[in-house]
């Protein structure tokens, strides 16, 4: 076995990438180390992550220390499934190939869109929402999409790209890039981002980071 790097992850397209990236850059506010690592898309996207990873992922199990595997629920075509039973399943098959328990999964539910909507200003301004009257949680709310006891979307990609539209905003992966550098992460409460967290700090965790740092939110 030759260790090369530290974490290799598979994803199921850029948007999810370029949010990933920008969270492992945030090292001190996720209470690691720095780390290297690799990413890479599945041609089959969410469901060829959820059918596929183990087999895509094998050849890597002898150069990375670690493999992480994000995709949504949707589109996984397990939507009826437990989450927790559709992550057993694959962290199962990895376990099998390689990996033994060196790997984990994170499926988001019911999409990455789940982790846009927080209370953060950093979310009008991503969206294109900066000086607009309402700002964008006055809308959503005036819009029956949120409200003081369903403080997220139900279907958050339909309302993340509904949002884009009434701002005029094109659609990018640029634009999770944007929120993952500069939302806090104490601002996003979606167990599956919080399992994320769990999982890098078991596995790179900084010998100590600050809670000024942690809770930090970029102007």
């Amino acid at each position: 076995m030759t260790i090369e790097k530290d974490l290799v992850i598979l994803v199921a397209d850029k948007d999810a990438e370029l949010a990933l990236i920008e969270l492992l850059r945030r090292t001190q506010a996720l209470g690691i180390r720095d780390i290297n690592f690799d990413f890479y898309k599945h041609p089959n996207r969410d469901s060829g992550c959820f059918t596929n990873a183990h087999e895509f992922l094998r050849s890597f199990a002898n150069h990375y220390t670690h493999a992480l595997v994000v995709l949504d629920k949707d589109g996984s075509g397990r939507e009826g499934q437990a989450t927790y039973s559709v992550e057993n399943d694959l962290k199962q098959r990895l376990s099998a190939n390689g990996w033994n328990e060196r790997a984990e999964v994170v499926v988001i539910e019911p999409e990455l869109e789940m982790w846009v909507w927080s209370d953060s200003p950093n979310v009008d301004s991503a969206l294109g929402w900066d000086g607009r009257n309402p700002d964008l949680r006055g809308w959503l709310i005036s819009c029956n999409m949120i409200s003081a006891s369903r403080p997220k979307p139900a279907d958050p990609k339909k309302v993340f790209e509904r949002a884009l539209r009434e701002a005029k905003k094109p659609k990018s992966a640029s634009i999770f890039a944007e929120l993952a550098h500069n939302v806090s992460f104490d601002r996003c409460t979606d167990s599956s981002f919080t399992k994320l967290k769990t999982v890098l700090r078991q596995w790179f965790g900084a010998t100590a980071t600050s809670s000024t740092a942690i809770a930090e939110e970029k102007p």
